[in-house]
């Protein structure tokens, strides 16, 4: 039996109060993480982004702002930039400025959508505080196919509308709080399935 492979990336979606919540998940993670970390949270589309900087801060790892073709990288947090749909494709970051979706751009779900078809178990999708419904329908679309799911219990985000509507389609493997994202990140990226698309105890 040919051994599945590992974890290779991890997209992130927050928006309201995500600022604070990517804190805590980044500065969970080792230099040395296994997996390449994709984040897209709603921005000011006006403004520069100092968000790498702030993260960076705290990190243990390298964290940027996404720029157009450059590959993932184990163990670096890319960063969506104001007003850019970031989506993976052939194992780089893609940037668009195409059309907003419900008001916003970025938007998580181009994100979760482009990484269940470039990575299918090898990813993991993670939903934080926002408000609204913004990665809900694609998440579905990493555990279909065969990825792994995770929401931060809606009753410890400072807004709990993503993380209530992620869990409501029922797609999501684990619910948690927010200091125990980063952690289960760990484990599930430092292990393997014992075949693919078996759920996680």
């Amino acid at each position: 039996m040919v051994e599945p492979p590992p974890f290779e990336v991890v997209a992130v979606g927050s928006s309201a109060g995500g600022v604070e919540a990517l804190h805590v998940v980044v500065e969970s993670l080792p230099a040395r993480f296994p997996a390449a970390v994709v984040v897209v949270q709603h921005l000011d589309p006006h403004h520069e982004s100092v968000l790498a900087r702030l993260l960076a801060r705290h990190a243990r790892g390298a964290v940027r702002q996404a720029t157009h073709h450059e590959p993932l990288a184990p163990g670096t947090v890319s960063l969506a930039p104001p007003d850019q749909h970031l989506r993976v494709r052939a194992g780089r970051l893609e940037l668009s400025h195409s059309a907003h979706i419900h008001f916003a751009r970025p938007w998580v779900d181009l994100l979760f959508e482009s990484v269940a078809a470039a990575y299918g178990a090898r990813a993991i999708g993670v939903i934080l505080t926002g408000s609204g419904v913004d990665g809900a329908q694609r998440i579905r679309a990493i555990k279909g196919s065969g990825g792994v799911t995770i929401a931060q219990d809606p009753s410890t985000a400072a807004h709990p509308g993503m993380p209530h509507a992620a869990c409501a389609t029922g797609c999501v493997d684990f619910t948690l709080p927010l200091e125990r994202i980063g952690p289960i990140l760990v484990e599930l990226v430092s292990r393997r399935r014992p075949h693919p698309g078996a759920p996680w105890p």
